[in-house]
């Protein structure tokens, strides 16, 4: 099971940029890549949330205004998903080496379905997984361990022949949380913090040494 932002592809210039976008609409400053960096990974409502609170310096953030900024950040959004982004070096070695082994590969991520999709399809590598969970997919996402409960039951794998792939703590409370190993690469988003702080298992520094 593999996470999306941070793990396979570098993405944090397309969610910047509509961020950016979403904060000039409604006459604020922008935010820019350094500050998006540290919100990423719970969602998309949590990082457009965390952006309004820190332009508007208001907690909790007017419903309202909120609304309004996530349509506008959905808008910019779906403009652009991957004009910017960019597959980190051995993502592709990495899931063309599995598949090709047999392994059952799933995608499970905090990113909402449709923009998950655009981004696969954009990269190529829609055809790998056969699951693929977003972030709307579930009542529940990362670090409930739900999606990855989900991606093995339709996988038919236990967990106990399960691994997770992630950046972040969210996908290694996940993965304690569902019984199954974790495995992180320290160039994501963890909200600014090491991954050897939330103990994975392994850390890899490049996706291709997992083969």
């Amino acid at each position: 099971m593999f996470d999306l932002d941070g793990t396979l592809v570098d993405s944090v210039p397309d969610l910047a940029s509509a961020i950016d976008k979403m904060l000039a609409a409604l006459g604020r400053d922008e935010a820019g890549v350094d500050k998006v960096v540290r919100w990423v990974g719970n969602g998309a409502t949590a990082l457009v949330r965390r952006a309004l609170v820190d332009a508007f310096g208001a907690v909790p953030v007017d419903d309202g205004l909120f609304d309004h900024g996530y349509e506008l950040f959905l808008r910019f959004y779906g403009e652009a998903t991957a004009d910017q982004s960019q597959l980190y070096s051995g993502a592709l070695v990495c899931l063309e080496g599995l598949k090709g082994q047999g392994v059952k590969l799933a995608l499970v991520t905090n990113k909402p379905l449709a923009f998950t999709q655009t981004m696969l399809a954009g990269f190529g590598l829609d055809g790998f997984f056969s699951v693929v969970l977003g972030g709307d997919s579930l009542p529940q996402k990362k670090p409930d361990p739900s999606p990855l409960l989900e991606a093995m039951r339709q996988c038919g794998v236990k967990a106990e022949h399960s691994l997770m792939v992630g950046d972040s703590v969210n996908d290694v409370r996940a993965a304690r949380a569902a019984g199954c190993p974790v495995v992180c690469v320290p160039y994501g988003y963890n909200h600014g913090d090491a991954i050897s702080l939330s103990k994975p298992d392994l850390i890899v520094d490049r996706l291709d040494q997992l083969l």
